[in-house]
């Protein structure tokens, strides 16, 4: 996209609450990425140090995780494995079309992080509803996480006490809601404490190996299946082409990286566009292999009888499976605290906004303040995952907010930019990303409106 002359909103500061309060709360960038500083108002971001190629892999890296888990259930909802394809196929074209649009106004606005594009491209209240939006996805993402260690230690507990049918009922200190509570308060809470989380930078390829680790596994058991797994009913068709929707809550929540994108974006040595657009498109294509392998193979093997995580459809003696478990509890310890920290992050700068103050008149309660919004997040996500034992349900819920991540506010950018745009004539290109921009919000909020309510009234409410 090229750049004309902007005029981009204002509004950044138009609130009754202080203007630079919470501004220097950088947020929901990764802790992997080096930025340059911030250069003066008006001109371009200060030079990263980070190589296209660095760049690729971080994307890769902010786009795997443990959602892949879920994929093989979300090509038996959507009718099969070529309905599964279309849809990923489909939706990828938006996907990368959104994360260049966040570098095009992240270019525009001199802005560093998702939500202070989206504050200053579109203004206080989209900006709010970014940030809110922000809170509640890290929220249930968090508590997606915990379910997901109460999974992957039933079935490693069932194997260490040689009980094929699952660890609950059998020792009280095998009760699932015991083993969560404890991995949760003695490995989680402490690493959610600190206020900064770089220590966290080295915990990310150990992640991206866990994820590879196991897309390998669930192909290697599809090849050479083992003789006690029989597949159930494979479909090759959707249900009804409503039922196509139901995968979107997953896809979406697994490709999600464009929060993190604009700092990676302003980390790399060239932030342009156009090299933008190649390492996404290079960096969306390796997820998209990730994704398609772990959802046909899983798929395949155990047909419309898999379960939400695949994982736990293997027997619970089976070794590399065994590893792949540790691998993704190992994964989401290490996830949970730098999603935490986002959330957190969101928060206190709406908090700092609220009370028109500003970090640096703050600190002395900003400790205090801390914890306790440390404890309160993490006591409430723990409650949830001990009484929300479906990670299903949870991702169909924050499924839809992906949707607006990757699809509303970049949409609602496009269409502000442009707008903001001093022109005298209105060209065809400009028409046709003002009109790419309202489709995508279109889409988003269609999708977003669908898998909520979906979740609400099938899924909760069952």
């Amino acid at each position: 996209m090229a750049q004309h002359n902007v005029g981009i909103n204002s509004e950044y500061g138009d609130w009754d609450w202080s203007a630079d309060a919470g501004e220097r709360a950088r947020l929901l960038q990764s802790p992997n990425v080096e930025t340059g500083p911030k250069s003066d108002e008006g001109q371009r971001p200060g030079v990263g140090t980070t190589s296209a190629l660095g760049a690729v892999f971080i994307v890769v890296n902010a786009a795997l995780g443990a959602g892949l888990l879920n994929f093989p259930a979300a090509f038996s909802m959507a009718g099969g494995v070529a309905a599964g394809i279309a849809l990923q196929m489909s939706l990828l074209v938006f996907i990368i079309g959104g994360l260049v649009i966040l570098a095009y106004c992240s270019r525009a606005s001199n802005e560093r992080t998702y939500q202070e594009v989206v504050w200053a491209v579109c203004g206080k209240v989209p900006g709010v509803l970014c940030e809110v939006a922000i809170a509640i996805y890290t929220f249930g993402t968090c508590i997606a996480f915990l379910i997901i260690i109460g999974d992957q230690q039933d079935k490693i507990i069932a194997a260490l006490v040689k009980d094929p049918q699952g660890a609950d009922g059998s020792h009280w200190y095998a009760d699932r809601k015991f083993t969560i509570s404890i991995t949760a308060f003695f490995l989680i809470l402490p690493l959610s404490i600190p206020k900064e989380i770089g220590f966290q930078k080295y915990a990310s390829s150990l992640s991206v190996i866990g994820t590879w680790y196991v897309t390998a596994v669930v192909v290697i058991k599809y090849i050479w299946p083992d003789k006690e797994i029989t597949p159930g009913h494979i479909p090759t068709r959707p249900s009804s082409w409503m039922a196509v929707f139901n995968a979107m809550p997953t896809i979406c929540f697994g490709f999600q990286c464009h929060v993190s994108s604009v700092p990676v974006f302003n980390s790399m040595k060239r932030p342009e566009v156009k090299p933008w657009g190649a390492v996404v498109t290079a960096a969306m294509v390796i997820a998209l292999f990730v994704y398609a392998g772990t959802g046909i193979c899983g798929f395949l093997t155990f047909g419309a009888s898999v379960d939400q995580d695949v994982l736990l459809s293997y027997p619970s003696n089976d070794v590399p499976v065994a590893i792949a478990r540790a691998f993704i509890i190992v994964c989401v310890l290490t996830s949970y605290p730098i999603l935490h920290f986002c959330g957190r992050a969101v928060l206190e700068g709406l908090w700092l906004r609220y009370k028109g103050e500003t970090v640096e008149e703050d600190v002395v309660r900003e400790r205090r303040r801390r914890v306790f919004q440390t404890v309160c997040w993490f006591l409430l996500t723990l409650l949830l995952a001990l009484f929300i034992p479906d990670i299903g349900k949870v991702i169909s819920l924050i499924g839809g907010l992906a949707a607006c991540f990757i699809f509303v506010f970049p949409g609602l950018c496009l269409i502000q930019a442009k707008l903001s745009e001093i022109q005298e004539t209105r060209s065809t290109s400009w028409w046709a990303l003002v009109s790419y921009g309202t489709f995508m919000v279109t889409l988003g909020a269609f999708i977003f409106g669908q898998t909520t309510a979906n979740a609400i009234f099938v899924d909760l409410m069952a």
